[in-house]
């Protein structure tokens, strides 16, 4: 890919190898671990492309605990492989069909369902957003991965990255790439929002591109809105993207210029998907793809002798049927 890319070479932390297949099984195991030792008897969660659903189910079913997933309608339709797995491993799937059948009304189920019974049920949010300590216990477990990173590029170059790249949508791989690697200014750091099917269109979600400041499941970040402050629907061909908000620290990030942040539209996330998979027979997320994206898009314009790292935060297995059909490669 750098060959194909012209320029600097690019490099890939691979938390799609993770069991379950993403990142989230950091903060999964993380999440159910703490909740036994709570003596939760439920625990509860959202989940947009299924691999937060699939990772806590495993984590449950690991220390023998009950756990319900809410997902929206649409995501069940599109992520059926990760629905597959979370029926095998145990958890109880709950269908969302209210609103946009996604993400944002997945997450407004499951707050409800877990306000019945706070003292005995636990909510493992699936990414660092909510209110406190969800935003900051998330980054916490998910530190791991830019610890790993940071670790791992050095003993292999002998130097720290050039450029951070990871995709954006509640923020949980990102924050816990670029965690490690805040104090050191000379990386530049970037996250990549889901531009869908145009900025200039509604149908996309770029929160810290296009967002104000409002509430959200109880915390305040950047967000799509009305101008009554409702959530407004979001897309993103990427379903574990699709969020109206966004996480607090990210906000943060953006505020004082830490971090850049930029948006990747779905023709450029399924170019990317296809040029991984068939330049190095890796197959990316959609969520991942968006990263990988914007990672082919500037390498061209940098010195051969610059690196970048992409977080690839999750594989393709739940994606791959859906594209092959979007794409007519049946």
């Amino acid at each position: 890919m750098t060959e194909a890319a012209g320029g600097a070479q690019i490099y890939l932390k691979r938390e799609d190898l993770n069991h379950t297949g993403a990142h989230k099984i950091n903060h999964c195991i993380g999440e159910a671990l703490l909740a036994k030792h709570m003596g939760k008897t439920k625990v509860l969660a959202e989940t947009g492309a299924g691999q937060h659903g699939v990772a806590l189910a495993t984590a449950c079913a690991l220390l023998g605990m009950e756990c319900e997933i809410h997902m929206g309608e649409i995501d069940i339709a599109k992520e059926h492989p990760n629905v597959t797995k979370m029926k095998i491993l145990g958890c109880k799937l709950v269908p969302v069909t209210r609103g946009t059948k996604t993400l944002k009304d997945a997450v407004d189920s499951a707050f409800e369902e877990y306000l019945k019974d706070p003292v005995n049920f636990f909510y493992a949010i699936g990414s660092v957003v909510g209110p406190h300590p969800f935003p900051k216990m998330v980054r916490d477990f998910q530190s791991i991965v830019g610890q790993e990173a940071r670790e791992q590029f050095l003993a292999k170059m002998n130097k720290l990255p050039d450029t951070l790249i990871a995709c954006v949508g509640g923020g949980s791989n990102a924050m816990g790439l670029f965690t490690a690697f805040l104090e050191d200014d000379e990386v530049r750091m970037i996250g990549v929002e889901p531009a869908g099917k145009g900025l200039d269109t509604p149908d996309h979600a770029a929160t810290l591109s296009l967002g104000i400041k409002g509430q959200l499941h109880g915390f305040e970040c950047y967000n799509l809105q009305d101008k009554e402050g409702n959530p407004l629907p979001v897309y993103s061909i990427a379903s574990g993207l699709d969020y109206p908000g966004v996480g607090p620290q990210h906000c943060y990030l953006k505020d004082i210029k830490r971090v850049e942040y930029v948006a990747a539209d779905d023709k450029e996330c399924l170019d990317a998907f296809m040029k991984l998979s068939r330049l190095e027979g890796i197959i990316p997320a959609l969520e991942s793809a968006h990263a990988v994206a914007h990672a082919m898009k500037i390498a061209k314009e940098m010195p051969k002798d610059k690196t970048i790292l992409v977080n690839l935060s999750d594989r393709g297995d739940k994606d791959a049927d859906f594209v092959a059909d979007y794409l007519s490669l049946y």
